[in-house]
């Protein structure tokens, strides 16, 4: 795989991610439908712009809560028989949503109003980073944006992060927990895009730190990215070291994997114990053992 193919993969779990937490203009009003979820004491909740430019479903949020985010819910109510007026809030560090409608029997229906904190924005401000405009302004509470996120940007030395940076970095889970536990072994993405790309792949501090205990240290941003994509693990390396085939590089690995090879087809064909034949010729090999 390339390192363009790898990084499309990433943009677009980074893309499905941010798209979770679609905005919604403060001036309007948003409508809300919420109902009991699968799992116990969760809600799944959806928010709706309906009012924009006069068409229904603008843009919408829709995720699954645990029942503590939604202070103030009256839960007997809300699970109730009949109709009984619910009230909740919404409230994080970027700001507060407040919700006010109709339910009963864990179904429910209403309508939000949307309040930016304005020591949040002050924040961003004093920080360098640009004013966000109202759409982004609710981005940022629905991603759940942090000031430790923010935080440890900065003290980690990287630049300044556009308001776009945080909500995609949240939106796939990059904390400050997470670029600190990178830091700790000795790992640093060169950009807060490899820092997305990082956690839209679910490449942990554990994925990176298996590789350099079996000898791959320092590995380029875009190596570790190809390797995750294509589900190259540090198990997988070992596998080919105990079939004799040891400090194979990146390419190679990459290569093997994306055709499926596996180190026990590899030493069934090696004409000689741990040299790794061409890959031209494994895949010729392989495909005519697939015709058997």
């Amino acid at each position: 795989m390339t390192r363009s193919l790898a990084s499309l993969c990433a943009i677009f779990l980074t893309t499905v991610s941010v798209a979770a937490a679609c905005t919604a203009a403060t001036s309007d009003t948003i409508a809300f439908t919420m109902e009991a979820a699968r799992e116990p004491n969760r809600i799944h909740a959806t928010f709706r712009d309906s009012d924009r430019d006069g068409k229904r479903d603008h843009d919408r949020w829709s995720s699954t809560f645990a029942l503590s985010e939604f202070a103030g819910l009256d839960v007997t109510a809300f699970r109730g028989s009949g109709q009984r007026p619910v009230r909740f809030a919404i409230t994080r560090e970027a700001g507060q949503l407040d919700c006010a409608g109709q339910g009963g029997s864990a179904l429910a229906r209403g309508t939000c109003r949307f309040t930016p904190n304005a020591g949040f924005l002050q924040l961003l401000a004093n920080r360098g980073i640009a004013r966000p405009t109202e759409d982004e302004k609710f981005a940022l509470m629905a991603v759940d944006v942090r000031r430790a996120l923010i935080d440890v940007i900065a003290s980690a030395g990287y630049p300044t992060p556009g308001v776009d940076d945080l909500i995609a970095a949240t939106a796939v889970g990059v904390t400050s927990d997470y670029i600190r536990q990178l830091a700790e072994i000795g790992y640093r993405p060169a950009s807060i895009d490899d820092l997305v790309q990082f956690r839209a792949l679910n490449i942990t501090p554990d994925y990176v730190g298996g590789f350099a205990r079996i000898g791959y240290r320092k590995m380029a941003p875009d190596e570790l990215v190809q390797l995750k994509a294509l589900g190259v693990t540090p198990e997988y390396v070992t596998a080919f070291n105990r079939a004799g085939f040891r400090n194979l590089s990146v390419d190679q690995l990459v290569q093997l994997k994306a055709l499926g090879i596996t180190p026990e087809f590899v030493a069934a064909v090696a004409q000689r114990p741990g040299e790794l034949p061409p890959v031209e010729q494994m895949v010729v090999l392989q495909s005519l053992d697939r015709r058997r």
